[in-house]
């Protein structure tokens, strides 16, 4: 089994399912008390959301490239990183180490493609809604995402920074999100769910909507394990 470097901690919350699911992925796969080759470096998310804020996706990229060699140089075969929004730097991130990165959007893609969804609606922070990096890249493999209006992605944006970061997880938050989904898809003719925020899986799940639901936390972490376990 390779090992998996995790640029996790954005948020913590959301790392720890990436940690869980690809423990149980391998557990399920290799049976017995197998469990996942993986090494952990977590930001301290308070500085990577300071400078989301601020626009500074350099200083941003600055550390998790110093984030990335140290996994590389601690044994780890490839990497992960353990959030959509931080995507945007992943050019920058994969061009400063030789071991691969796994992009969530290429694994994401692939496996919509495969269930024929082509229409998807992207539910993230605003930053993944709103700029080019995340849907040219599900573009480019025949993916035409559509996102909610904008009042609906302030809304999402700020559930996420305001509640799901910080582990709480509302009923009420949840019913708001499910509404968001259900106008858009009914509104934008989108023919499925995707959670493009690893923390949105904590609050949601399939039984939310209408339409089916894609999870990029899981398809993340089975592109990964599926990576690992290759001859």
């Amino acid at each position: 089994m390779k090992t998996i470097g995790l640029l996790g901690g954005m948020s913590w919350e959301s790392t720890t399912s990436y940690y869980q699911h690809l423990n149980r992925l391998a557990r399920d796969r290799l049976g017995g008390l197998h469990s996942a080759k993986l090494l952990i470096w977590s930001a301290d998310f308070a500085a990577i959301a300071d400078f989301q804020a601020a626009g500074r996706w350099s200083d941003a990229a600055d550390l998790l490239v110093d984030a990335a060699r140290r996994l590389e140089a601690a044994g780890a075969d490839a990497l992960l990183i353990c959030a959509n929004t931080m995507h945007l730097v992943a050019n920058e991130v994969q061009a400063a180490v030789s071991v691969p990165l796994i992009h969530v959007a290429d694994a994401t893609a692939a496996r919509l493609t495969a269930a024929g969804a082509r229409r998807p609606l992207l539910l993230a922070t605003r930053f993944t809604m709103e700029q080019a990096f995340y849907r040219d890249r599900l573009t480019a493999s025949g993916i035409s995402a559509v996102v909610p209006p904008a009042d609906h992605r302030e809304r999402l944006h700020a559930i996420i920074f305001d509640e799901l970061v910080q582990g709480r997880f509302a009923p009420e938050s949840r019913r708001e999100v499910a509404a968001i989904a259900a106008r858009a898809l009914a509104d934008q003719g989108a023919d499925a769910v995707l959670l493009g925020c690893t923390e949105f899986a904590l609050l949601v799940s399939g039984d939310d909507f209408a339409a089916p639901l894609f999870d990029t936390t899981a398809i993340h972490a089975e592109a990964a394990m599926t990576f690992a376990l290759a001859d």
